[in-house]
Order: C-alpha cells, then structure tokens, then sequence
C-alpha cells in the first residue's frame, strides 16, 4: 500500500548488514566532510613543492577559479552532495596551488651568487642568531655588498661573526665570504635554500676578520622596527642569562626571546636524545601554555571580584587577555614560523570563545590549519607544521572520545582529590602517547632519531614545564624591565634544572636513541592521510588509516649508498661494513651527520688507514684499497697528480674545475668542480660488477629541480688558492 514503510527482514544478508554498515558510517561524517577542505588545500601546496620546474602563475590561478565557479555552480543548482563534495575538494586543491604560487611570486627576492673571494659588506645588525658551527651568527640587512649592484643585493644575510656578537641595531663592516643559502646537504634532504627563500634570507656570509663599525645612513623604517624590537628581546636576554646563569639562564632566554646563543651543545644534545628537545624551540607547546594560564588567570580574578563578575563576561575578558597574551609573546619570540603557526591556532581558539563557539574542536582546528596554510603555504613541507597539527588532531580526536565523567553531588575531599589525580594522570599518559604516535612518522623521516624513553621524560617534565616554568618565565619576563622579577625566574630557573636532571639521566640510560632510515619520499604523505584520517573520520572505520600511518614504519628502505660526496666536493664519506667513513671528519659535520642519519648509518670510529693523505687531497695508497681518491683544494691539481688520483681509487673527486684528464683516468668516474656547481651533492651506487667500474648517481640538484631558491648563481670557482 502506498505510504506503508515495509518492515526490516528479520534476518538480513550479510550483504545487506554492510550495506546499512557502511551507509551509517557515512552519515555519521555528515558534519566532518568540510574538515577535509584544508587537507585539500594542503595537498595542493604540497604538489606545488614537487614540482621539479617552477610552472606560470596564470594557468594555476586560471584552473583554480575555474574549479571554484564549478562548486559554486553545483551548490547553485543544489546537486547531490557527491558532486558538491567531490567539487569543493578539487576547488580547495587547486586553490592550494595556486596560493603557493603567488605566495612564492610575493616573496621573491635576490639570492646571493656564490663567491670564491671576500668582499665587503656593510649592513645593519636585525638580530643575533643561534650560533653555529665556527662562531657566534647574526642576520643583517645590506646596504651595500662590493661587487653587487643594489638590484642584486639580497634583502638579509646571515653572517657568521668573528668574537662577539654585535648586537641590534649596529651598523657593521664585514670582509667576508658569500655564498647562496646552503643547498640540501644530500639527495632529498631537508632544503635548507628554501626555508631561507620564504624568510628572504637571500645568503650566507662568512667573516674572516672581525667586525667593524660602519657609518651607514638610516635604513627604512621597517629595519629600524625590526632592529628596536629585536634589541629588546635581546637585553631581555640578557638580563635573564645574567640572573640565572648561561646554563639554566641559556634554557630560558630560548624558551622566552628565542635566542639561543647560549645554549650550550651538550645539552641540546640531552634534550634531543631524552625526547625533550621541543620544549628548547618556541611553538604550539608554549603559546598553549602562556595564553592558557593568562586566560585562566585573568578568569580566576575576575571571578574573585564579585562585583567585577556581575558586570562582565569573565570568560571573555579572559580570552581577550589570552589573545594579548599570545600576541605579546609572539613578539618577545621574534615571530619565528612556528610561533606564528601557534600564535594563529591559539588565537582562533580564543576568537571562538569571544563568538561563544568551543574551542577546543575539529573545526576550530580546521580553521587555523587553512588559515596558515593561505599566509603560509610554505609551511606543508616544513616538519614543524607537519608535527604541530598531526599532534594536535590527534589531542583533539582524543577529547572527542574520552569519555565524560559524571560529577560527584557530594564526595570527601580525599576521594575527589585522588580521582582527580588519577583522571589527569590517565589523560597525561593518554595525550603524550597519542600525540607521539602522530609524530612519530614525521620525526623518523625528518630527523631519523628516536627517543625511545621520550614518553617517561615528556611525562616526568610535563607538569615541570606547564605548572611552573613557563607561567614563571611569563611572570618573570614581564616584570624584569622594572627589575621585579627576580623570584619568578629563580622559580623558572630551579624548573629548568630539574628538568635539566631529568634529561640527562634518560638520555644516559642504554638504548635511549635509535636511528632510523628515512623511508621514500612519497611515503610520507601516505603517512600524512592515514594520521589524519585516523584523527578526523568518526567511528569504528578511522581504524582504516592506522596501516597507513605506520607506513613510514613499515616501508622497505632503500639499498644504502656506496658513496656520497658533499655539496662542492669538500667532504665525503664510503660505505664499508654497514658504517659510513668519512674522509674529513673535522669539516661540515653537520652536512654528514644529516646524510648518515638519513641513510640510517653509524660513522666509523676509526680514522682511516692505509691512505696517503695531505693538506688538500686524500687517496688510498694501494689501487683498489678504497673507492674515492679525493682533491678538496681550490686550485687546480697538476696533471701528475691528478694522474696519482686517478691510478688509487675508481672515482676521483676534484674540487676545482679540470679541463684535460691524463690517459690514466680513461675508465674511471671523474667528478670537478663544473660538476658540482651544477649539480651539489651526490650519492652513488656501484652498478654491476667491481672491474667494470659502473655507477648510479643521483644529484641533489635532480631531485631538487629548477625552482626560484635553487638560484643562487654558479659558483665562482678560483685558479688559486688551497
């Protein structure tokens, strides 16, 4: 009969029961599909930073509105949500393309060209860097480079001081060397040229005196804001290293300015091997902890005024305060991207409590991770963003699920304060295991080191650092300028050394870090949508993306490298036993501490035996008793002894660029200076049997592509020299 709803059998088919299954799974994402508009929109600006040629703007931004008119379209004619859906993905897609486009175009800047000789630079000091591995940095604004014209000098360098770091706002004379940002230190390493490119840091610099003081004219009112701005920051750090001292002081000046110039190696090494190595760089942890305790404080104080609490909105003036709070912060930090990520996913947080949304959610995260994404788009390939938001889905996932607990009507309070207790003990263990398992992938491919007592440390030192450390530094730091805060950074400082303790003794205990290889490029994404899918699909089906999420667990390596020679032919290392030799060990150690990490390689201990070695070049000295014979000075090697090289070793690496090859080198595998300006640093595979001398190269240029900051200019290379 019409209008008769015909009953469910009464025994359904299996056919029928996954039919109803897997129609009640997708009903219950009515609400969730929009989530994934950002994951679209971020995977555009990821395929955007594959490209190996960097493509025209007008055919990306033509297919993105052409995209977006075909949604709008569809939701115009109200089509079937299929349609919409599948529409809205690919709009958000394109678009991702096309903002990392404009995004690139927007911020393009010159790039220093490398060159063999010093030259002069006169600059203003914008700030004081983290020190690298020959002396204090700092970053600089030219106003003028011998030897380049105004057009061509880049809008900031970081040069690499002799003795004490000048500080902001001084106007300096450098005879340094120049160089384009550092290409990738192996292939499909992390691009360091590119993170420099969207901080318009067009170049390295290299004093080989000390600096001296220049007489400049006054720069534009940008620098001078950024040079005041930054010369507060610094006397703040100074002023806190000078009360606590440079190792606990150090600890603090990073986790308040961001200055790490007295961060002391050995013990970023701790942090880093005990799992707690975020806690020294400023980020979503400390812009949660600092704008929370302002809102909950300005809260509480609020609510103990009762006639103040009858005449505002406590929770609002809080989130004002949180939302003051984090933009404070996000200044004395320097803004560095990661602090400005944080300071945009706490801010919308706040903004959803003032529009009397949650803020805590799904879609408040959604919001922030788009928002970052459109200033941003650079950030997708950054490790940063990538663990920032996987963690923080995956917390708030764990919200979405944690079951709520009735409140007690009337309990003893031994009984509340020992459930209590047990609750947020539960939920600690909880959240640090859920949101190490969502970075997991990112920091074996990344950083191929794990903390496998990470999880007992971040446990140990959580309450240290959300209770008493940063609420103190906060305090602390907004009362030094008027030398009132003393006992809140001894507080901070007595923090920072028990945390300190912490570290050390799980960072000694055996086993404590495994390297991993990193797994294929493509894989990563793979991981990527699993964590995601795992975080943002509701019901049992979300268990779906858990294989994918360990994929960068899970999938085979690659065969190891035989051979890598780094960027300019200054260094290189062999396979020999499952353990990389490094030719130099003294020189670029972190180019080879990046490729053995990689490749998931232990250094030999031992230095190398049986190779007749001088100041500039290095071979075995029985032929066939090693693979490479190498020439690392800057002039070019007479034809006797590149005829010796060619005679030890079946690849021969010359630095300097080589126009005629002896008849001794006919077979052999000759790479120079053309080479490697070229192409940066290789990595070589042994093809076929040993007497036939065949090998499989990949350059890092290769995999890097022709991309704006891969153009830093051909190297100059020099006739003379050592």
């Amino acid at each position: 009969m019409p209008g008769v709803i015909a009953p469910a059998p009464a025994n359904p088919s299996l056919g029928e029961r996954a039919r109803h299954f897997l129609g009640a799974q997708v009903a219950a994402q009515t609400l969730r599909w929009r989530l994934w508009a950002p994951v679209a929109f971020g995977g555009g600006c990821a395929v955007y930073f594959a490209f190996k040629s960097e493509p025209p703007a007008w055919p990306l931004i033509t297919g993105a509105l052409v995209s977006a008119a075909f949604w709008l379209g569809a939701r115009r004619l109200a089509l079937a949500r299929v349609w919409t859906l599948g529409l809205m993905l690919l709009a958000c897609f394109t678009l991702g393309i096309a903002a990392a486009k404009l995004r690139t175009d927007a911020v393009a800047a010159p790039i220093a060209p490398a060159m063999a000789r010093p030259t002069v630079v006169e600059a203003w000091v914008i700030d004081v860097d983290s020190p690298g591995e020959s002396g204090a940095r700092v970053v600089i604004a030219p106003a003028r480079i011998e030897g380049l014209a105004p057009r061509d000098t880049p809008t900031r360098l970081r040069a690499t001081v002799q003795g004490v770091a000048p500080e902001p706002g001084d106007a300096i004379r450098l005879f340094a060397l120049l160089n384009p940002p550092p290409a990738p230190a192996s292939p499909g390493a992390y691009d360091f040229g590119r993170n420099a490119f969207f901080q318009s840091m067009g170049g390295v610099a290299f004093s080989l005196s000390e600096t001296r003081p220049a007489y400049l004219s006054s720069p534009p009112w940008t620098v001078r804001a950024a040079m005041a701005v930054n010369g507060l920051r610094y006397d703040l750090a100074k002023r806190i290293v000078a009360r606590l001292g440079e190792r606990t002081g150090g600890v603090a000046a990073a986790m308040t300015t961001g200055h790490e110039a007295w961060l002391d190696p050995a013990e970023v090494d701790v942090m880093r091997d005990s799992g707690l190595a975020h806690i020294l760089s400023i980020s979503g942890l400390h812009m949660a902890v600092v704008g929370g305790f302002s809102f909950f404080l300005v809260r509480l104080l609020v609510a103990a005024w009762p006639w103040l609490a009858l005449r505002v909105p406590g929770k609002k003036v809080a989130a004002w305060a949180g939302l003051l709070a984090v933009g404070t912060y996000l200044i004395v930090s320097g803004h560095p991207p990661p602090a400005e990520r944080a300071a945009i996913t706490a801010s919308i947080a706040f903004l959803a409590i003032l529009l009397d949304r949650p803020a805590i959610t799904m879609h408040a995260l959604a919001v922030a991770a788009f928002v970052v994404l459109l200033l941003q788009p650079e950030a997708i390939v950054t490790p940063g963003f990538q663990m920032s938001f996987a963690a923080t889905a995956a917390l708030v996932a764990l919200v979405e699920a944690w079951p709520v607990r009735p409140r007690e009507i009337s309990a003893p309070w031994p009984i509340l304060l020992v459930q209590r207790f047990g609750a947020w003990l539960g939920m600690a263990i909880m959240a640090s295991l859920v949101a190490g398992a969502a970075t997991g992938p990112f920091a074996m491919q990344h950083f191929n080191r794990t903390a496998m007592y990470g999880l007992g440390a971040n446990l140990a030192t959580a309450p240290l650092s959300d209770f008493l450390i940063m609420p103190a530094l906060a305090l602390g730091a907004l009362l030094e300028p008027m030398g009132l805060g003393a006992p809140f950074l001894w507080l901070a400082g007595q923090g920072i050394g028990m945390m300190l303790a912490v570290g050390e003794w799980v960072a000694g205990l055996p086993g404590a870090v495994k390297t991993v290889a990193s797994a294929p490029d493509f894989v990563l994404p793979i991981a990527f949508l699993g964590v995601l899918f795992c975080c943002l699909w509701r019901g049992p089906l979300r268990w779906l993306g858990l294989p994918l999420a360990a994929s960068v667990m899970l999938w085979p390596r690659a065969p190891v490298p035989d051979l890598w020679i780094g960027d300019g032919g200054t260094n290189a290392a062999f396979v020999e036993a499952g353990q990389a030799v490094v030719m130099r060990p003294a020189v670029r150690q972190f180019a080879v501490d990046v490729w053995t990490r990689r490749r998931g390689l232990e250094p030999a201990e031992r230095a190398l035996e049986g190779w007749a070695c001088t100041r500039f070049s290095c071979a075995p000295a029985e032929p066939g008793a090693g693979p490479l014979a190498m020439w690392w000075g800057r002039r070019v090697p007479s034809p006797d002894e590149i005829d010796a090289l060619c005679r030890s070793a079946p690849v021969v690496s010359v630095r300097a660029s080589v126009v005629v090859l002896p008849p001794s080198c006919t077979g052999r595998l000759v790479l120079d200076g053309t080479d490697y300006a070229r192409g940066g640093a290789i990595e070589l595979w042994r093809v076929g049997p040993t007497s036939e001398n065949r090998w499989r190269a990949v350059w890092a240029a290769e995999v890097r592509g022709d991309r704006p900051w891969s153009r830093g200019g051909d190297p100059e290379l020099s006739d003379s020299g050592g």
